[in-house]
């Protein structure tokens, strides 16, 4: 028996890595041939997955090993001494980008894992001379196709408006870890605070393009493949910003976001998650993804397009203290041209686009 299957292994072998998927209980399986490419495009995709989702504490826990357990103390406790007394507002003053960091060939296999793109349609440009502040959407469970578009230097942005720095604003307790801001400063990652947007939107000659996503983690939950429910009715903070720096509002959509991941929900679940996320601003989904070598479940995002399209540039006078009629205004020219962008778009990246509709709470 042990001969006839030595004999057979080649034969076997040559089965498996043959044939696209490999089912097995009702899991499909990666093939056992995947070339290295894709295979650092996965490896690639799960370091920022695990980078952006724990990225905080592990280097929360380093940091204290060091000070506990090795030679390196003094030095990290200098460091922590200048991370949050002298470098703590460098989040909110237009933190730190670092061309090299943002070149790290990682973000392209990452970018290729999708792959993800972001597209200039006809007749968008953006004025040297000015600051603009974008409206990203849908969020997803991670704004994906924003992070690649306006932090990695493979996103194309720059090769579009050269004349622009793009930054990207996230919560502001993601710089409150030592090691991982260091990361997130150098991707040109800034608070999403008032002071932060403010300082970026408010330089003088322009060239400062910082992109939001305005949903935030409740918009996280209606993340579903097919589904297109954006958290913007209520939320008119950005057109205030806006309107009190004049800087041009630009409409974001990522189509493809909301196909990355499911997610488990429920009315009980969805009252937990709610509870969690008022005290920490983080939405605790389940996600439903993949694995490293099977596609049915898991906690890497599908192999899915994403393509980030930029509307064109809504122009905002210049008011110190906008009243709420003019916020409201101007918030309603916001939605009418995302809407629009939606619907012109949704033909060239949707399937069965006639039967997508956008969802505005």
């Amino acid at each position: 028996m042990w001969r006839t299957l030595y004999a057979s292994y080649p034969t076997i072998c040559s089965y498996f890595t043959n044939i696209e998927t490999m089912k097995f209980l009702g899991i499909k399986f990666a093939p056992l041939n995947v070339p290295l490419q894709r295979r650092l495009q996965t490896l690639a995709t799960a370091a920022w997955l695990l980078t952006s989702t724990i990225g905080g504490l592990i280097g929360g826990l380093v940091a204290l090993y060091l000070v506990l357990y090795t030679r390196l103390r003094w030095v990290v406790l200098f460091y922590l001494f200048w991370v949050y007394v002298i470098d703590r507002n460098a989040s909110e003053t237009g933190g730190r980008i670092n061309d090299w960091v943002r070149k790290w060939k990682w973000w392209k296999y990452m970018k290729d894992y999708f792959p993800l793109e972001l597209v200039k349609p006809e007749g968008v440009y953006l004025d040297p001379k000015k600051n603009y502040l974008l409206g990203c959407f849908p969020h997803g469970l991670m704004p994906t196709g924003v992070f690649n578009a306006f932090c990695s230097s493979y996103g194309g942005f720059k090769s579009y408006f050269p004349h622009h720095e793009s930054y990207l604003a996230t919560l502001t307790e993601q710089f409150l870890f030592p090691f991982y801001r260091e990361l997130a400063l150098w991707l040109g990652l800034v608070s999403a605070s008032v002071k932060s947007i403010e300082y970026l939107l408010s330089k003088p000659g322009g060239g400062n393009v910082i992109a939001v996503a305005v949903g935030g983690a409740k918009e996280s939950y209606n993340c579903k493949p097919g589904t297109f429910r954006l958290v913007l009715k209520y939320r008119k903070g950005f057109v205030k910003l806006a309107l009190r720096n004049g800087a041009p509002l630009v409409p974001v959509f990522s189509f493809g976001e909301t196909d990355l991941y499911d997610q488990y929900d429920g009315p009980r679940l969805r009252k937990f998650q709610e509870a969690v996320r008022k005290k920490i601003s983080v939405a605790p989904v389940i996600p439903i993804g993949r694995g490293f070598f099977q596609y049915s479940f898991g906690m890497l995002p599908q192999r899915h397009p994403v393509k980030t399209v930029m509307g064109k540039p809504i122009d905002v006078p210049k008011i110190k203290n906008p009243t709420q009629e003019e916020v409201d205004k101007y918030h309603g020219l916001f939605v009418e041209k995302l809407t629009e962008l939606f619907e012109e778009q949704k033909y060239k990246y949707l399937e069965e686009p006639e039967t997508k509709k956008l969802i505005i709470e």
